[in-house]
């Protein structure tokens, strides 16, 4: 299988060639070997700007055009979604699945490096996961973004929590203690609390009966809940980030399959992959989501 190097020397030696044109083949080729409906959802996890806006390349509800756009013309009933993404807003994960599953009586996940946070919810919707031996979902813990010194900080939902409940403690224990926890709590907005608890719950509810829906459709002993827990326990992972593989992924009962066992289709997979890289690399593009037609929707920044 070509590696990112060995496509970048294909896209020099081709002078009528483009990062879209390379990118495309790719994404043809895999679309002619499944026969499925094949949809990239791609986002630059190292974008070339460090001050680029987080919210860019994260889910949210723009992608849902997005979609909108890049299935518009595809008639399948099964479709392969290669996600490569942050994760996102939870609200957008579900109008999407909710937009995918009206479409689709079929969809699997193929994460050929990282699927984290919403991006794991957004795999969880899906009747099976693929995924490499380098690849990893990530826990499903909320992340709210609050107002701080003029600029905008993701929390996770579970930390914020555990401020109130210290704070309530600590003030419990010696009142004078509130003459510093109420400038720190101030700055947080009225109403993060019944938030954050909704919040949380909201994501291991939809996974849930996600996984129960689809996944695990056809199971009597239906797994959803018990995931849902696993992926939504932040004392337990005590990072939104940490990786889980497919060893892991197994383990936990999720159905994913191991994308070398098809060397095909990780040969296809991968080319693709790194296609999709060197467009990042080369372009200003920091998020894609495009058919195996070429159709779809680009998110560009500006430099400067």
């Amino acid at each position: 299988m070509p590696n990112r190097n060995e496509i970048l020397n294909e896209l020099n030696k081709d002078k009528n060639a483009s990062q879209d044109i390379i990118r495309r083949r790719y994404l043809k080729s895999l679309h002619n070997y499944t026969k499925n409906d094949t949809i990239i959802y791609f986002a630059n996890f190292s974008p070339k700007l460090p001050n680029i806006n987080s919210s860019s390349i994260s889910i949210n509800l723009d992608d849902i055009s997005g979609f909108m756009t890049a299935l518009s013309k595809l008639h399948g009933e099964t479709l392969d979604l290669i996600i490569h993404s942050p994760g996102g807003q939870a609200e957008a994960t579900i109008q999407i699945v909710q937009y995918l599953r009206k479409k689709y009586k079929k969809i699997r996940a193929i994460i050929p490096q990282n699927a984290m946070s919403a991006a794991t919810m957004l795999a969880c919707a899906c009747d099976e996961i693929i995924m490499g031996k380098e690849s990893a979902i990530g826990p499903i813990d909320p992340q709210i973004a609050i107002p701080f010194q003029n600029t905008i900080m993701n929390m996770p939902a579970h930390s914020i929590l555990k401020d109130f409940a210290k704070a309530k403690e600590d003030v419990s224990t010696n009142p004078n203690l509130s003459n510093i926890w109420a400038p720190k709590l101030m700055q947080i907005p009225f109403g993060i609390f019944d938030f954050c608890i909704k919040s949380i719950e909201a994501a291991k509810t939809n996974v849930a009966n996600w996984l129960d829906s689809y996944m695990f459709k056809d199971d009597e002993n239906k797994k959803g809940k018990t995931i849902a827990e696993f992926l939504g326990n932040f004392e337990l992972h005590g990072s939104h980030g940490k990786p889980f593989d497919y060893e892991k992924a197994r383990e936990i009962g999720l159905k994913v399959s191991l994308l070398e066992d098809d060397q095909i289709l990780q040969e296809k997979v991968l080319s693709l992959y790194h296609s999709c890289l060197l467009t990042f690399d080369y372009t200003n593009c920091v998020k894609m989501i495009e058919n195996h037609n070429g159709v779809g929707s680009f998110m560009q920044i500006q430099i400067k």
